[in-house]
């Protein structure tokens, strides 16, 4: 079965696709502003644009995992998600609290699609 790699770079790729199945990478945004908001509709934004590089899309996502800086924005999250997720096709999710690699991040998403 042959690997495909999006977007590869010497540490990461952004998408690989093996079999029928497509595995992003963590995404963050690239709007650093203070706002789960913001940067939630960023990120769900860069989601659109990755699967469809691999031949899918959001209505085939399997799973997901969210990371909050603050847990206490979930709600605020959950607000940007529930617009944007495919009615009928929502994943299997996990979100939790964690501290991200740059401090201005406040969330990060990782998804698995089917092709």
């Amino acid at each position: 079965m042959t690997v495909k790699r999006i977007q590869a770079g010497p540490r990461m790729s952004q998408a690989v696709v093996h079999g029928n199945t497509v595995y992003l990478a963590g995404v963050v945004s690239d709007d650093l502003a203070p706002s789960v908001t913001a940067q939630t509709k960023n990120i769900l934004a860069k989601i659109d644009k990755l699967p469809a590089e691999a031949g899918t899309d959001k209505s085939k996502l399997l799973s997901a995992n969210i990371w909050l800086t603050d847990i206490g924005t979930w709600a605020e999250m959950n607000t940007v998600w529930d617009a944007w997720v495919s009615p009928g096709n929502t994943p299997a999710r996990a979100t939790v609290e964690a501290k991200l690699a740059n401090p201005k991040l406040v969330v990060e998403i990782m998804v698995v699609a089917a092709k």
